[in-house]
């Protein structure tokens, strides 16, 4: 463990300049008690660095030094090379860059490394679209990405699904999300999330914006498909699951969460839902192995539905019997 973030102190300060004690111990989880002394072994293996004292000092190399670290290990090789998805990065107009980087570290690393390495893209590929999507379309996708990146200002006509359904919106793209499949852009003012491949129309201006220090695009993201599960997941129901039968997503975690077993071993539960059509569907999908007892509306329709199929499939004539 120490040789490992020996290695990480010396790529933090490669990559970020000075750096304090506090700082380094921050991001190794460490105390700075140990980055004292894993300075001091770095010193005396010949690492030219140095610290300087008072409000703005820290530790740093020495100007112009650079380390070739052929260090990484089996695991880190293979994920490095598993990290680079071609699909999105060809999306973004990166596909040629990426191939090129990883040519370039392949060619850095030891034989052995060089063949694990190797082996990731022949076992794994990363095909993030569901089966029953088509690839969306995006061809302004690459202009998104290069507005992120420079922090500029977006116009667009977009299309929605309410009234008035195509829009024209200033947006201050601050990150891309690509989630199954599809790509969105987070974008100020709010922030807000729109679908890129539902952007009709886009001009890439000249204004600059400066993204909010506070913003955090994971902890957005996070957020964001938290209240839409919250919003999407708003009506419940009440079920009875013979044993065994499992539903998916979060009634499912529901009933994990808070089924009761009962004496014929059923477990009753209270499960969120999306709508009264939808969880309709849905639990017609488990047969006999599920009983709704609310709402009464649902309970209904289910038991209108069974109706009619017993009527559709006990008629012989249906099978040619006269």
């Amino acid at each position: 463990m120490k040789s490992s973030r020996l290695v990480s102190i010396l790529l933090l300060l490669q990559t970020r300049g000075r750096m304090t004690a506090a700082q380094l111990a921050g991001e190794l989880e460490v105390s700075v008690r140990t980055v004292y002394r894993d300075i001091e072994a770095l010193g005396a293996a010949g690492v030219p660095l140095y610290g300087d004292a008072g409000h703005a000092g820290g530790y740093r190399l020495l100007d112009g030094y650079r380390t070739r670290l052929t260090g990484l290990t089996a695991g880190e090789a293979e994920a490095l090379f598993l990290a680079g998805v071609p699909g999105p990065a060809a999306d973004l107009g990166l596909g040629p860059f990426l191939a090129a980087a990883q040519l370039k570290v392949r060619a850095a690393l030891p034989a052995e490394l060089r063949g694990h390495a190797d082996r990731i893209s022949g076992r794994f590929h990363l095909d993030a679209p569901g089966w029953y999507a088509g690839p969306d379309d995006t061809p302004h996708l690459p202009a998104v990405a290069d507005a992120v990146w420079n922090s500029r200002v977006l116009d667009i006509r977009y299309r929605r699904w309410r009234e008035p359904t195509d829009v024209r919106r200033s947006l201050e793209p601050y990150g891309l999300v690509l989630k199954a499949g599809r790509w969105y852009v987070v974008a100020g003012p709010g922030p807000r999330t729109f679908r890129v491949d539902q952007i009709l129309e886009l001009t890439v201006t000249d204004r600059e914006f400066i993204p909010p220090d506070t913003f955090d695009l994971a902890a957005y993201w996070a957020a964001y498909q938290r209240d839409f599960h919250d919003r999407l997941h708003r009506d419940e129901a009440v079920v009875r699951l013979a044993p065994g039968a499992r539903l998916p997503g979060p009634a499912g975690e529901a009933v994990r969460a808070n089924g009761r077993p009962e004496a014929d071993g059923w477990i009753r539960a209270t499960v969120p839902v999306e709508s009264v059509d939808h969880a309709h569907a849905e639990f017609l999908r488990l047969g006999t192995d599920i009983e709704v007892l609310a709402p009464a509306e649902l309970r209904e329709r289910i038991a209108r539905t069974a109706t009619e199929l017993a009527d559709r499939y006990g008629d012989s004539r249906a099978l040619g019997g006269g």
